[in-house]
This record gives C-alpha cells, structure tokens and sequence, in this order.
C-alpha cells in the first residue's frame, strides 16, 4: 500500500510515488520555497551548538553592521 501525507501548501493528499513528493505539484513547491525566502517561515529552536554560538558571537563582534540590519 502506498502511503500518503498531505501536502504542506494546499493539503492535498499526495502518495509517495509522486514525484513533486511532499508536495502535490511544481506550483505548490514553489509557493512553499518563496515562503521560505521571503521570511514568513522561520526555525523557532535555538541554536545549541557551543561551537557555533561562539562562531556567531565572534562574528558579531567584528562586523557589527550585521545587528543593525534586523
């Protein structure tokens, strides 16, 4: 039995076997990529890598013109 999930823009049940998988077409992953560039989605967890905490940090401190861009 194929399965099946629906798809993340339209929630249009789309089988796995679809090649536009998990989206139901082409349209519709592209609605989901620009959402994605244009900032309406976001990763919401923070960042717990102390390696890279410690990258951003350092880079902060040497171009601080990037806290004033948000």
């Amino acid at each position: 039995m194929a399965k099946a999930l629906f798809c993340p823009t339209c929630r249009e049940v789309v089988l796995i076997d679809n090649q536009n998988f998990p989206f139901c077409s082409d349209r519709c992953r592209i609605l989901d990529l620009g959402k994605w560039a244009s900032g309406d989605y976001k990763v919401s967890t923070p960042i717990q890598d102390p390696d890279l905490l410690e990258e951003l940090s350092r880079s902060r401190r040497d171009n601080p013109k990037i806290d004033d861009e948000d």
